[in-house]
């Protein structure tokens, strides 16, 4: 395995551990990439490792009898294994990754190894868990108060944070299913946005053209769960912030 230096690591998690924790984990780290709808881990299947997103974005996806859509959203910012760290080895839910990139991963009884010998290391990755379950009830939130038009704003909104560039490869078949709607719904929906000058949608791109105004269109969808990041670990995850 590569042996990893705390100060290029880009995860957020990994960077802010303390000298001291990042060496219990340091010699267990694997440097991986993945890509576009490539999954991390299945539904009631087993979970291997704890990735640590560098670049790209993974998706937390629930499959129900009306269609697979979104419950959560991971890049830089955090972890994807959150059951792992509770101590479950599995998930009713499916990681997919919705942009594709780079990782540095452990396997899962090496982290629980590393969180037994240190009350610090375990205490800042349940912070994440806080947070991750502060974002999944926010879009449980949205799904039920907000039009789709303030949904869509909203994912883009959090899809732009984490991949932290103005163009969002993006097809509108993959927001249907992130979003949990017909892709006709999301086809108009991107319409009425592009229409506002929001964005640019191009075949298989969303281009963001006013973050401002993509705020005001998802009002109070958007931020909370951000700003509560941001409290737990005094550094935002929102981008430009």
């Amino acid at each position: 395995m590569a042996h990893f230096q705390q100060s290029v690591i880009r995860n957020r998690l990994l960077a802010s551990l303390s000298p001291d924790d990042f060496a219990l984990v340091q010699p267990h780290l694997e440097a991986v990439t993945f890509e576009v709808r490539e999954h991390l881990f299945r539904a009631d299947q087993k979970i291997a490792h704890v990735t640590f997103p560098e670049f790209g974005v993974a998706s937390i996806v629930a499959d129900t009898g009306e269609g697979r859509f979104e419950v959560g959203m991971v890049g830089s910012e955090g972890l994807v294994g959150v059951p792992i760290v509770l101590g479950v080895d599995r998930s009713p839910h499916t990681c997919l990754v919705q942009a594709s990139g780079e990782a540095v991963r452990i396997g899962a009884e090496a982290l629980h190894a590393a969180m037994d010998q240190s009350l610090t290391l375990r205490a800042l990755l349940l912070r994440f868990v806080h947070t991750f379950i502060v974002q999944v009830s926010q879009t449980a939130y949205a799904n039920a108060g907000y039009s789709i038009e303030e949904r869509l704003a909203r994912w883009l909104l959090m899809t732009h944070d984490r991949l932290e560039r103005d163009d969002l490869p993006i097809t509108h078949e993959f927001m249907s299913v992130m979003l949990g709607t017909r892709r006709p719904g999301v086809t108009l929906a991107v319409q009425m946005l592009e229409g506002v000058g929001v964005i640019r949608a191009t075949r298989g791109h969303i281009t963001v053209r006013d973050r401002d105004k993509l705020e005001q269109i998802a009002g109070q969808s958007y931020g909370f769960a951000e700003k509560e990041y941001s409290n737990v670990f005094q550094f935002p995850i929102k981008r430009g912030a």
